[in-house]
């Protein structure tokens, strides 16, 4: 078949349909990654509305069990990971505090440093980085646990056995991941705050001790406290929720945890970034 062409410099041009054919892949491969996403977020939606009814309805049953479950959770997401947080807490107030109130005492804005810290800080940085560190250490174990589990038949036992998985798998790591980063969200806010005003001090920046937790204080309202135990709570139930639905969603082979788990780190990640911005419009309307 003879191509066209061009008028000016008469080399062939590109066929026609060649490009309709490229266009057509293109639109065909944003169908089907926008037809996966919404079938990911209508099973994620089915899977967390389940968790939670099990949870409503299910307090008390085999409560000799699942509270054990529920503290071994905690253990593990949580006391766990305290070294970690306390090195993090501190680059977190070396680079961010104690940089941050050193430069603002250069300008002489130093009666901002309370705003500055709370802002940054409590509202933003300290959810964030305890659920990214959750999630990495603890939120892919639990992908490749039931994962696992799901590939070598141990759901089906529990099934035949007639105890409800989503009771015994989901609601413990639900609870205890909610708790867990709720309360090292908790403790990385303290301690940065106060390795960052040390690291600040040992900087000679001319802002006594009571004069910073003045600041911090008034800058704070109860509605900063009520959000943070939300946010943090949120980060958690997501992270348990989407890596319990991909462990737990469909039958696995072994060779398919570890792109599976991939999987569930980045939705993670992203509806963990969605909740955070849900509540920044929040903020802005205090």
């Amino acid at each position: 078949m003879a191509t066209a062409r061009s008028a000016e410099t008469g080399f062939a041009a590109e066929p026609a349909p060649r490009r309709r054919s490229l266009g057509r892949r293109y639109l065909n491969w944003i169908g089907r990654k926008v037809i996966r996403l919404t079938n990911t977020i209508h099973g994620l939606g089915a899977f967390a509305l389940i968790a939670l009814g099990v949870i409503v309805t299910k307090p008390y049953v085999a409560s000799r069990v699942i509270p054990p479950l529920i503290r071994w959770q905690i253990y593990r997401a949580g006391v766990r990971l305290l070294p970690m947080i306390s090195f993090l807490a501190l680059a977190l107030g070396l680079v961010v505090i104690g940089q941050t109130v050193s430069l603002l005492s250069r300008v002489g804005a130093t009666s901002y440093a309370g705003v500055v810290m709370v802002t940054v800080v409590v509202r933003e940085l300290g959810p964030l980085v305890a659920a990214v560190v959750v999630l990495a250490r603890v939120g892919t174990a639990i992908v490749v646990e039931l994962g696992t589990a799901r590939a070598m038949g141990e759901v089906d036992a529990l099934e035949a056995l007639g105890i409800d998985p989503i009771h015994y798998l989901v609601v413990p790591r639900v609870i205890g991941l909610a708790l867990s980063i709720f309360s090292l969200t908790v403790y990385l806010i303290l301690m940065a705050l106060f390795s960052g005003y040390l690291f600040a001090f040992l900087q000679e920046v001319p802002l006594q001790p009571g004069e910073y937790f003045r600041q911090l204080a008034a800058s704070l309202r109860w509605q900063d406290f009520v959000l943070l135990a939300l946010k943090s709570c949120s980060f958690g139930s997501v992270i348990a929720v989407v890596t319990c639905y991909h462990g737990l969603a469909r039958p696995l082979r072994l060779e398919e945890v570890a792109p599976v788990t991939t999987e569930a780190v980045v939705q993670a990640i992203l509806f963990c970034t969605l909740v955070d911005a849900l509540f920044i419009v929040v903020y802005l309307f205090m």
